[in-house]
């Protein structure tokens, strides 16, 4: 039998652009309710996007939080009204790489860091890539602005999970992800529209 946890009040702590921040008090198994601070983030996409040669597109971007350039995937916040999960992540392609693709299938779902935060990313396999022409490039600003972009062997961008060059956690899942897929042949691959994990 599952407890079922029950939230008997909250209280916002702060309001972003980004996330907000709140106290939940949770009934507990035995009776007792305790308080959880939670970290309510809009949601992010993400994308793996694989070329015919094998190679998967790395950003690498400054992130203020831990004070360093990572190595990422291609990916952004679920921020554009109405805009489905996989066009948000082809618009990240499209900014982020100046790339478009003609097949999109869905790799993973992951919560980020459910010891805090209800976020959750949704990555995308793209394949069957193109250049967008430069007159239609998105222009980066901010952290972009810097952006190295690079094109990686997909078994070499996997070693630099192994080795501690690629730390980012949806980047890590994606590429293990893409990795899992193409050595199954891309078949057991759920669709782009696929629906989100129950609560």
């Amino acid at each position: 039998m599952t407890f079922e946890y029950e939230v008997v009040g909250s209280t916002e702590r702060f309001n972003g652009r980004v996330f907000r921040v709140v106290t939940d008090q949770v009934t507990m198994p035995g009776g007792a309710v305790a308080g959880r601070d939670v970290v309510r983030h809009v949601g992010a996409v993400g994308v793996v996007a694989l070329d015919d040669a094998g190679r998967v597109v790395l950003v690498r971007q400054y992130r203020h939080p831990v004070g360093r350039y990572l190595w990422e995937l291609p990916a952004g916040l679920i921020d554009v009204q109405g805009e489905g999960l996989a066009a948000a992540a082809l618009r990240e392609l499209a900014e982020e790489a100046d790339l478009a693709a003609g097949q999109v299938d869905l790799l993973v779902d992951m919560f980020t860091t459910p010891g805090c935060s209800d976020e959750m990313i949704r990555v995308f396999l793209a394949r069957d890539l193109s250049e967008i022409p430069e007159h239609e490039r998105h222009a980066r600003a901010d952290e972009e602005a810097d952006m190295q972009v690079d094109l990686v062997p997909l078994d070499e961008a996997v070693a630099m999970v192994f080795d501690g060059r690629i730390t980012n956690g949806p980047a890590v899942g994606g590429l293990l992800a893409a990795a899992r897929a193409r050595d199954e042949g891309f078949k057991n691959l759920r669709p782009a529209d696929a629906p989100l994990p129950p609560r």
